[in-house]
């Protein structure tokens, strides 16, 4: 193994870009083959700390079922791996400071508890995936001492954090020994927690010939499901999915008053460009980063929470739900300390479980290419309200948003979309002719499928 990655570290152009790196077309990446037990599947964060006042699997492990009724399929756990504490940040420290990559924090629980989470989860036809942090460790983690050579250091000798993350220290991916050892705790996981794949922290920090090798060497074990944090388009030689960051910009530029629905426009037609036909983007409006740094969706979005959900949910893409987003969260968590989520009964449940079980019935709503290419629609109100629609065979999903604060008399152009459809949320059946015309507040949206 050490010769095989010491040739590729030598042969292989990595794929970060930096002086001398020329950008590919998206028809020159081979793309990674998804598994179709994906093709209609949502995908919900799990923040094991705050997610129960115990913050451990145990307590978590009671919300599955809950979460399968939710319409959520994949489980993406964030690190759950033991906190270093030299440099640590807070009390309680960040889950992405590794102190040990083989082994479970013990705030959270045992070997055995997690063992039996991802069983249940399994039993109730759920996936588990875990947040891999490939780029760093803890200072304290024992490889800085033991493997001093497995880190970057600048022109002193001195080992380096990455940015201003000073609780963690960077890897140096040009030793083939630490692509050895990655892979190979990587493998610890699935073989003997049986989960089923990875959301890979930072993901464009890491040579892509590592990411290759990893997912090549998974799919060997088990068809492995992996999320990229990241979106450059390259990384879907190994990801069957990138994060849509520039998308979710996009949406809080809008509720700002300083982007709207001809951005939308934009940017979908350049994803289609850019990215290999097909390829997973992930969209979402919230995450861990979003909710304790930059706000709340509420902060951020406004009244346009829904609009904007509707709109993440049902472009070519899939929808991410946060710990506590069916709760309407309307607090930033803390991220180095101890902060449960308020439950609050849920007030946001029907709204997101309407969905996303619409979109695991609607084939034309499926994942990268077995759902429908998008189709916009114009409307007499401009560029105040996106209205686009999505067939796949039978399957067709017409959706109408105002994205403006205000409200909209909207009457849409063409005859493409007419026909006898349902309208979800209300249930109600409607006729819908050519140019045909209704009225939205601000917010508002309409989906309609038939």
């Amino acid at each position: 193994m050490a010769l095989l990655l010491t040739a590729v570290v030598l042969f292989t152009v990595s794929c970060r870009e930096q002086p001398g790196y020329v950008a590919v077309s998206h028809s020159d990446i081979t793309q990674v083959k998804q598994a179709e037990w994906t093709k209609n599947l949502n995908i919900y964060e799990v923040n094991v700390r705050q997610f129960t006042p115990e913050g451990t699997f145990t307590a978590m492990e009671e919300h599955l079922p809950r979460l399968k009724e939710l319409g959520t399929d994949i489980l993406w756990f964030m690190p759950v791996y033991p906190i270093g504490e030299l440099n640590r940040k807070g009390t309680l420290g960040s889950y992405y400071s590794i102190k040990d990559f083989k082994a479970v924090n013990p705030e959270f629980g045992t070997d055995e508890d997690f063992k039996n989470l991802v069983k249940s989860a399994h039993e109730l036809g759920m996936y588990v995936i875990l947040d891999w942090v490939g780029n760093h460790s803890s200072w304290d983690n024992p490889l800085v001492t033991e493997k001093p050579e497995f880190y970057k250091k600048d022109s002193l000798g001195n080992m380096v954090s990455p940015f201003d993350w000073t609780d963690v220290v960077a890897f140096d991916y040009s030793n083939p020994e630490v692509n050895e050892y990655m892979f190979d705790a990587m493998k610890y996981w699935v073989s003997e927690f049986d989960i089923d794949g990875y959301r890979c922290d930072v993901a464009e920090m890491v040579p892509m010939t590592f990411w290759d090798m990893a997912r090549a060497g998974l799919d060997k074990m088990k068809p492995v499901f992996m999320l990229a944090e990241g979106e450059k388009p390259w990384l879907h030689s190994a990801f069957d999915m990138s994060y849509g960051w520039e998308f979710h910009n996009i949406k809080n530029k809008i509720a700002r008053g300083e982007a709207d629905a001809g951005d939308i426009e934009a940017y979908l037609k350049r994803n289609d460009s850019l990215y290999p036909a097909g390829a997973y983007r992930m969209y979402f409006i919230t995450n861990h980063d979003e909710n304790s740094w930059n706000g709340t969706e509420f902060e951020r979005l406004g009244e346009g929470v829904e609009a904007f959900y509707v709109l993440s949910a049902t472009v070519p893409g899939m929808p991410l739900v946060y710990s506590g987003q069916e709760a309407g969260l309307g607090k930033r968590l803390e991220f180095f300390e101890k902060d449960p989520i308020d439950w609050n009964n849920y007030p946001m449940k029907d709204f997101y479980s309407t969905l996303l079980q619409f979109r695991k019935n609607t084939p034309a709503l499926y994942n990268g290419p077995w759902g429908g290419t998008w189709e916009r629609i114009t409307t007499s109100a401009g560029d105040r309200v996106f209205a686009f629609m999505r067939e796949k065979d039978r399957s067709r999903v017409l959706v109408i948003l105002n994205l403006s604060g205000e409200a909209a008399d909207i009457t849409l152009s063409g005859n493409r979309y007419t026909g006898n459809y349902t309208k979800l949320f209300e249930g109600s059946k409607q006729q819908i002719k050519r140019n045909h015309s209704e009225s939205l507040p601000a917010w508002g949206y309409s989906v309609y499928y038939r």
